[in-house]
């Protein structure tokens, strides 16, 4: 469980990143090389995702997007210095325990 956890972490913060990266580059007129290195972030964040041991892709992703969603507000909220509200929080838990519903619940 813990190296599923760290993966979506891992995964996650690969995605914000490169994203945020080539937001920089294209919206804040960044150098070019903010777009390339974004770009091969989130590259490596493709591959992240099928390191994980769950067998099916679907399942993977429904569960990593609560854990997007999750990381996307403390990014916010440490780099974009955007303080999340009550709901932002109500919403991150309802998140999390969706992931653990999709991963770990007995088939």
């Amino acid at each position: 469980m813990a190296s599923a956890i760290l993966l979506f972490i891992v995964a996650g913060i690969a995605e914000i990143g490169g994203g945020y990266l080539i937001w920089l580059w294209l919206r804040e007129n960044a150098t070019p090389w903010y777009g390339l290195f974004g770009s091969l972030i989130l590259i490596v964040y493709g591959i992240i995702p099928t390191l994980q041991n769950f067998p099916t892709f679907g399942r993977i992703y429904a569960a990593y997007g609560g854990v997007f969603i999750v990381l996307a507000i403390l990014w916010g909220w440490w780099v974009d210095k955007n303080t999340p509200d009550l709901y932002d929080f109500i919403g991150a838990v309802i998140c999390i325990i969706g992931v653990s519903v999709i991963l770990w619940a007995p088939r």
